[in-house]
């Protein structure tokens, strides 16, 4: 028997210590060689750590959310072997950097089934006639209920309730009595019960829905990366916003001309578009594609635009990086913004494609609001959101016209960038966002 001391390996280049997100082995467990054992975050990047031997494990460095530096004992394992005594450090094979896994939850299938009716009891009673509620076809299969007591009265001149299993089950859990829920069909229904709620305001039997329990949920990983980058950004930005609001009638018909000839090309959305246009726009406005090191005094005004893109992910928000954007066409665009976000999404994307960007946009499509005040992730001095589309009546050359109308909204570090400059980039944008044939030139 010897004791194999798994080391935590350089994970990335000046990383001094990565956190434990997620164990998934325990003390007294036996592991195989390459079974993995935990998984730590660094400041970009979620990595696998598997065992490079055989063994049962006897000690584990820390609980989840604990920092543990490079080159610490991360795992024990105590092996059959004393080949490998005090094992040193194994370093990982190349593109160790690679995050984790598809994290994506599966969306749940939902199978719709027909529930046999069956009468309420009443009373605490039930008679023949309630329990022939329904019939079996010729296939083997239930067919569509047939109450027979739908209008009968029984003791106390109380009309039989018919319902499914699954709605009493509801009105059980809710503590509603079936027989003060109206209904106009032969049977109550789910739609029966959310009426009775809602005209009831909420109120269960006199009394208000019990509050679900209270949970505590550890702040690790890349939601504790995210609260301390928006606290630091907060704490060290002092921001202002700008909206502006844009009339996209002719973006929208000929983004939907192009979708409609697009071959192989993906699915054309607004967000193209709206890089296209940012990236051509930020050419003449260099103070806002800049970064800031405000412990140097030093503001560098890129040339490229290295396009940041708000993901959400079942495990947070990250930003993946599109490279270069102003070189790209809209079709580009798009293909990269659907590789980046679903490399994101599924924990694949590299720490290069999430670092370094030098000015980012955030889209939530048609649940954007109409208004928003996005926060600046430092060293970049400026942040654009994307608001939804609307329809608006709008007065054009003395005529009323229906219009679509989307509002973008600029955060800008004030250190860096004086209001009139966001102002006059805003402007700037409008030429190119309400014209496509200006855009696309």
């Amino acid at each position: 028997m010897a004791t194999y001391n798994f080391k935590l390996p350089d994970i990335g280049e000046g990383i001094a210590e990565a956190e434990i997100v997620a164990w998934h082995v325990k003390v007294g467990d036996r592991v195989e060689e390459d079974q993995q054992l935990a998984d730590m975050m660094t400041d970009k990047a979620t990595v696998e750590m598997e065992s490079p031997v055989a063994g049962t494990v006897v000690k584990l460095a820390g609980e989840v959310g604990d920092q543990i530096a490079i080159g610490a004992v991360l795992v024990e394992i105590e092996t059959e072997s004393a080949a490998f005594g005090s094992a040193q450090e194994v370093p990982l094979a190349d593109g160790a950097s690679v995050p984790t896994e598809a994290q994506e939850a599966a969306m749940p299938s939902l199978e719709v089934q027909s529930e046999p009716l069956v009468p309420s009891e009443v009373e605490g009673r039930s008679t023949p006639r309630e329990a022939a509620s329904t019939t079996v076809g010729t296939s083997g299969h239930d067919s569509t209920p047939t109450p027979s007591l739908a209008s009968s009265e029984i003791e106390g001149h109380h009309p039989t309730i018919l319902t499914s299993p699954a709605v009493r089950q509801r009105a059980r859990d809710l503590g509603i009595d079936l027989a003060q829920v109206k209904h106009s069909g032969a049977h109550i229904r789910h739609a029966d019960l959310d009426a009775w709620l809602l005209y009831n305001g909420g109120q269960v039997s006199g009394r208000a829905a019990a509050p679900r329990a209270d949970e505590q949920v550890k702040v690790v990983g890349l939601r504790r990366k995210i609260a301390e980058n928006m606290q630091a950004a907060k704490r060290r930005i002092p921001h202002f916003a700008l909206v502006e609001e844009y009339d996209v009638t002719a973006l929208e018909d000929a983004r939907a001309m192009m979708n409609r000839d697009r071959g192989s090309n993906p699915k054309l959305t607004l967000l193209p578009f709206l890089i296209t246009a940012l990236t051509k726009a930020l050419a003449d406005y260099p103070m806002i594609n800049a970064t800031y090191d405000d412990e140097a005094n030093v503001v560098t005004r890129h040339g490229a635009v290295h396009m940041g893109m708000a993901a959400q992910t079942p495990s947070g928000l990250m930003v993946p990086v599109i490279r270069n954007a102003q070189g790209l066409t809209v079709w580009q665009l798009a293909a990269e913004i659907a590789r980046l976000s679903e490399a994101a999404k599924t924990g694949k994307a590299t720490r290069e494609e999430l670092s370094n960007p030098t000015f980012t946009i955030s889209s939530l499509g048609p649940l954007g609001g109409i208004a928003s005040t996005p926060v600046i992730s430092p060293p970049q001095v400026a942040t654009i959101a994307v608001n939804k589309v609307e329809e608006k009546v709008v007065p054009i050359a003395g005529e009323i016209e229906i219009r679509k109308r989307m509002n973008l909204s600029l955060s800008c570090d004030h250190r860096v960038v004086d209001g009139w400059d966001a102002a006059t980039f805003l402007a700037a944008l409008r030429p190119l966002i309400e014209n496509p044939l200006r855009l696309l030139a």
